[in-house]
């Protein structure tokens, strides 16, 4: 069980951990982390550089992101603590992951019960406890950030994670960190809070991901494929299906958010981060089949305009192309995605849908209502 930080407990230690490997999956596959010099280790293992411990508060941590990030952390040798409402359990074993692993992992993280809304109560138990680092995970809105700020006025590092979404709708792509915002997205929240970073003056480091998959994820991203895939169904895409995206493993993204913490080259700076290669929604489609070992899907094109699916949406994606450079974190972190789209994918299939898990029960209504008209598969 994971142990709960009482607001009287100011003094709470662990001794460092020796720099390891960390594997997931069980499986063999590389890892390249630049530091002092070049190392190779196995891929799907994460590799992390010897660094001075650092107290360090994740606001989040259950899900998703948060889970692979704290692993990463406390292998490192990090004292973490993650601040949730306990709604959800705060440590959960992983597929692939050793009861070793996972008793190591659950004995050392600490947990903070409130909601980050309650500003009061944000202030006075973070400066309790002070803290030298903050990922901030969940974080949506700048007001969500301020009480943070104030609680920790010696704070050395803020790293946040903020969304690709953030840029301004171009005809010139992939889009670059420089690009022009759109001050009316809906994640115009996550722009305020990197300018209030700013406006601060603190150590601040941003990151912009894409699309988000991998094991766990709670986004019907790859799993609204898995699902028509499983039940042997067309898979309906929007438009010509040449619509041109990119997405990014969760375990890469994990990685970066390790290589800014500390780095001096990642101060007040904003990197994207996401996959290699841009693929297509069709060739998308045809990319989960192949990780999952399906046969080739029949894939039906539909005007969305045609149709009325009132709440409901009936694609995960943007209709449009939509793609960010990651040469920015390549050049300044030396960091670099070790998954490709094809492996990457069988990896979230092999860990959690493959293995009868999933995030949302199949729906099948929109598709319904669109093969019901005559449209020409390909």
């Amino acid at each position: 069980m994971a142990r709960v930080v009482a607001l009287q407990q100011n003094q709470l230690s662990f001794s460092p951990l020796a720099s390891s490997l960390f594997d997931f999956s069980g499986t063999r596959l590389q890892t390249q982390l630049q530091f002092k010099r070049k190392l190779c280790h196995p891929k799907g293992s994460f590799y992390v550089s010897a660094s001075s411990t650092k107290k360090i508060l994740i606001m989040g941590g259950t899900r998703f992101i948060g889970v692979f990030l704290s692993r990463l952390l406390v292998k490192e040798g990090h004292q973490v603590t993650l601040f949730t409402r306990g709604k959800a359990p705060v440590t959960q074993q992983l597929p692939g992951e050793s009861d070793n692993d996972y008793a190591d992992f659950s004995s050392k993280i600490l947990h903070l019960k409130g909601d980050r809304k309650d500003f009061d109560f944000v202030k006075s138990s973070l400066s309790a406890e002070g803290f030298d680092v903050v990922y901030d995970i969940n974080g949506r809105e700048a007001d969500e950030v301020e009480p943070i700020l104030d609680a920790l006025p010696n704070l050395e590092q803020f790293i946040y994670c903020s969304s690709a979404g953030v840029y301004l709708k171009s005809d010139l792509l992939p889009h670059a960190e420089t690009d022009a915002v759109d001050p009316k997205s809906r994640h115009k929240g996550k722009l305020e809070t990197e300018s209030l970073l700013q406006a601060r003056g603190v150590n601040w480091t941003s990151i912009r991901p894409v699309y988000i998959y991998g094991p766990l994820n709670y986004n019907p991203v790859e799993e609204w494929f898995f699902h028509r895939l499983k039940a042997g169904r067309p898979i309906p895409i929007p438009s010509s299906g040449l619509q041109i995206t990119q997405l990014g493993h969760v375990k890469d993204l994990a990685t970066a958010f390790i290589q800014v913490l500390g780095n001096e080259k990642a101060s007040k700076e904003v990197f994207n981060i996401s996959g290699e290669k841009y693929v297509t929604f069709d060739g998308l489609a045809r990319a989960c089949a192949k990780a999952g070992g399906f046969p080739e899907p029949e894939i039906i094109h539909y005007n969305p305009k045609d149709f009325d699916f009132g709440k409901k949406k009936s694609f995960p994606f943007r209709d449009q192309h939509f793609f960010a450079s990651i040469e920015k974190a390549k050049r300044v972190l030396g960091w670099e995605p070790e998954f490709g789209l094809v492996e990457g994918l069988a990896d979230s299939y092999n860990l959690d849908f493959g293995r009868g898990t999933y995030r949302k029960e199949a729906d099948f209504s929109t598709d319904d209502i669109i093969l019901g008209k005559s449209l020409v598969s390909v």
